[in-house]
């Protein structure tokens, strides 16, 4: 893979990240703690890597 897709890969992800980290900080009743936050995040990002290299 490209370096440019990569680059597009990364920041989609990310973006997403924010967005769930968001909603899921909104949305629960408690406040996830930042462990957790960070679990998802990493898991995010990794979904949205490996998905978009198994595009091309």
């Amino acid at each position: 893979m490209c370096m440019q897709c990569v680059t597009g890969v990364a920041v989609a992800a990310t973006a997403s990240a924010t967005g769930l980290r968001a909603w899921i900080g909104g949305r629960s009743g408690r406040r996830p703690s930042p462990r957790t936050m960070r679990v998802i995040t990493a898991l995010v990002v990794t979904g949205g890597v490996i998905a978009a290299g198994l595009q091309f």
